[in-house]
């Protein structure tokens, strides 16, 4: 893992900040929201996440974020490296999970 922070430069690609002061200015300022979708009882929502969680320290950043808070897939995350068009990508696979699955009965 390394220990950098990431923002996204003016044409949305992640680059290391390594100036903490600006790297807590752009987070403040920016939303780092990608996509957000509600099915049924699951909120899947997708974030760039402006540090690497990439935690076992091999292979490129995780600095993207898919999670599902609710439903048959509460808590499932996806993390990539890459593009926000990756991100997107990511994003759009989860919500097709959880559409798979279909919505939890009321009752439940």
């Amino acid at each position: 893992m390394n220990l950098f922070n990431y923002i996204l430069d003016d044409n949305g690609k992640p680059v290391i900040e390594h100036d903490l002061v600006k790297w807590a200015k752009w987070h403040c300022t920016h939303r780092p929201g990608v996509a957000r979708e509600t099915i049924g009882d699951s909120d899947i929502s997708t974030v760039f996440l402006a540090f690497d969680h990439n935690f076992s320290g091999v292979g490129p950043p995780l600095l993207w974020e898919t999670m599902v808070f609710g439903g048959r897939l509460d808590m499932e995350q996806d993390r990539c490296a890459g593009s926000r068009e990756q991100a997107e990508a990511m994003h759009a696979r989860m919500v097709e999970r959880v559409k798979a699955l279909g919505v939890l009965p009321a009752d439940l």
